[in-house]
C-alpha cells in the first residue's frame, strides 16, 4: 500500500491557497463517514510519482496526518488547464463495511501462449475497466484475465471472473462481455494470374509478345485493436457525501 505524508492546512484566502500550491504543494480534503471533512495539502512531487502510476484512482493510499495513519481512496484530481499540474485532489476515507463504487482494471496476461493470437487474431477489449461495488477494505487491484490456450472465437464475460461474494458489478442482469478474440481483420490477397499480351508489328513483321504480371498486394500488418470502454451504472458517487467545493 503506498503512503503520502500530509500537513493540516487552515487557509481562508485564495492567497493563502496559492501560497501553498507555490511552496511545491497540492491542496487535499478527506472527506466520508461520520467525521469532518479534512483540509490537507501533500507533496505534489511524492503525488506526482503515484498519479504516473498505473490504477491511482482505484487503490488505498495511507495518508499520514500530522503523524496520524488513515487509510484513503483518491476519488478525484483537478488539473491546471495550462500546466497539466495536480492543483487538487478528493480524499475518501476508507471505513470497514462501508461500500463505495469503484472502477477497476482488466488485466490479460499470457499473451504469449494464446495460439488464437499466435495465428494472427485479435483481442478486442470491450471494457478496460469494470465498475464494481464492494465493501472499501475489498477493493480488487485488478481484474486478471487469462489468454492461455485462448482460440480465436472465444469471449471473456463477467461470469468468467470470480469475484469475491461481497463484492459485485454495477451492471446487473446481464453476463456483459469483457473481451473477444476474434479472427484477422485483414487478410492476404491471392495472387493475380499472369496476362499475356501479343501485338503484331505492321507489314508482316513478327510480332513481339509480352506478359505482364500483376503484382500481389503485401501483408498488411495486423494491429490489436481495442474498442473504448464503455461506461455503463449509476453515478460513481451517487452512494457517497461529497464535499462542497472549497472557497478559494
Amino acid at each position: 500500500m503506498n503512503s503520502l505524508e500530509a500537513n493540516i492546512r487552515d487557509n481562508k484566502t485564495k492567497g493563502q491557497l496559492n501560497a501553498i500550491r507555490s511552496n511545491g504543494n497540492v491542496p487535499a480534503i478527506i472527506y466520508g463517514g461520520k467525521g469532518d471533512n479534512q483540509k490537507i495539502s501533500i507533496s505534489k512531487k511524492l503525488l506526482k510519482t503515484l498519479i504516473e502510476k498505473e490504477n491511482f484512482l482505484s487503490n488505498i493510499i495511507t495518508l499520514n496526518v500530522d503523524g496520524k495513519a488513515q487509510n484513503v481512496l483518491p476519488r478525484e484530481v483537478k488539473y491546471h488547464i495550462i500546466s497539466d499540474e495536480p492543483t487538487h485532489v478528493d480524499f475518501l476515507r476508507v471505513l470497514p463495511g462501508v461500500k463505495i463504487k469503484i472502477e477497476v482494471p482488466v488485466n490479460f496476461i499470457n499473451h504469449e501462449t494464446s495460439p488464437g493470437l499466435k495465428r494472427g487474431g485479435v483481442l478486442n477489449i470491450v471494457r478496460r475497466k469494470v465498475e464494481l461495488k464492494c465493501p472499501s477494505e475489498k477493493i480488487p487491484s485488478n481484474l486478471t484475465i487469462d489468454l492461455d490456450g485462448v482460440d480465436i472465437g472465444e469471449s471473456f464475460k463477467i461470469s468468467s471472473i470470480k469475484l469475491d461474494p461481497e463484492v459485485t458489478p454495477t451492471i446487473q442482469g446481464r453476463d456483459f462481455v469483457i473481451a473477444t478474440l476474434a479472427a484477422p481483420t485483414v487478410m492476404k490477397e491471392p495472387e493475380k494470374p499472369a496476362e499475356a499480351e501479343g501485338a503484331e508489328g505492321a507489314e508482316g513483321a513478327e510480332g513481339a509478345e509480352g506478359t505482364a504480371e500483376a503484382a500481389a498486394d503485401g501483408d498488411k500488418p495486423t494491429a490489436e485493436g481495442a474498442k473504448g470502454d464503455k461506461k455503463d451504472g449509476d453515478d460513481k458517487k451517487a452512494a457517497e457525501k461529497k464535499p462542497s467545493e472549497e472557497k478559494k
